[in-house]
């Protein structure tokens, strides 16, 4: 008799999707791409980009690499490992210069270090070499959101607060600045959005206190 196969998205799946956006957070919980938090977060538009990135890269390299996980050597497969995700960052930042030039040079080099990021790096090990690709994708893509997530929050406060803009659009009425309001330019700094991703661990934890005994 034939085993019953598990639904795409079963409970067991969808809870690989969901979990990174909140219980099990690669950056506010687990504490990974911070560096990358930090540099591309000015603006909301460049952190809107490099999470949408960051989401395909993660999705296909868990999925190319739950496909390879019986057939690549365990002493070579952290070099595989960086190949694939090599070759999919130089994709996107093809990509990304062919369709949106001006947020490409926003961007530099923090799209070439996608392929260093250690939550990419680190769901590959963690989970695509030990599982199918449709699992490995969701846990992908959901990892991957669950990082945009905090990368667009982050950016969307840095934005409005210190150049009064969002997605480069002036926001914050002319009134206010006549009666006084400037924007802060310590928003725009990268001490400030490590003070915001504290804020946000902080704000996340007192919410989940069950966290805090981890």
């Amino acid at each position: 008799m034939s085993k019953e196969k598990e639904p795409l998205f079963s409970a067991k799946n969808m809870k690989l999707l969901t979990n990174p956006l909140n219980q099990d957070n690669p950056i506010i919980v687990q504490i990974l791409g911070i560096c990358s938090a930090l540099a591309v977060t000015a603006k909301l538009k460049p952190a809107f980009v490099m999470a949408l990135s960051v989401i395909a890269v993660m999705g296909l390299a868990n999925v190319i690499m739950s496909l390879l996980r019986k057939t690549v050597p365990p002493r070579i497969r952290i070099i595989v490992q960086l190949v694939v995700i090599a070759f999919l960052v130089i994709l996107v930042d093809q990509v990304l210069k062919a369709f949106v030039y001006d947020v490409s040079k926003q961007l530099s080099v923090f799209v070439g270090l996608i392929i260093t990021n250690c939550i990419i790096m680190g769901r590959v090990e963690a989970f695509a070499l030990g599982n199918k690709p449709w699992p490995a994708f969701i846990d992908g893509i959901g990892n991957g959101l669950g990082y945009g997530i905090i990368l667009i929050i982050v950016g969307f406060f840095r934005e409005l607060f210190g150049a009064g803009t969002l997605w480069g659009y002036k926001v914050i009425p002319q009134s206010f600045y006549e009666a006084g309001y400037s924007d802060n330019g310590l928003m725009l700094l990268p001490p400030m959005a490590l003070i915001l991703v504290g804020l946000i661990i902080w704000i996340h934890r007192s919410w989940n206190k069950n966290l805090i005994e981890k």
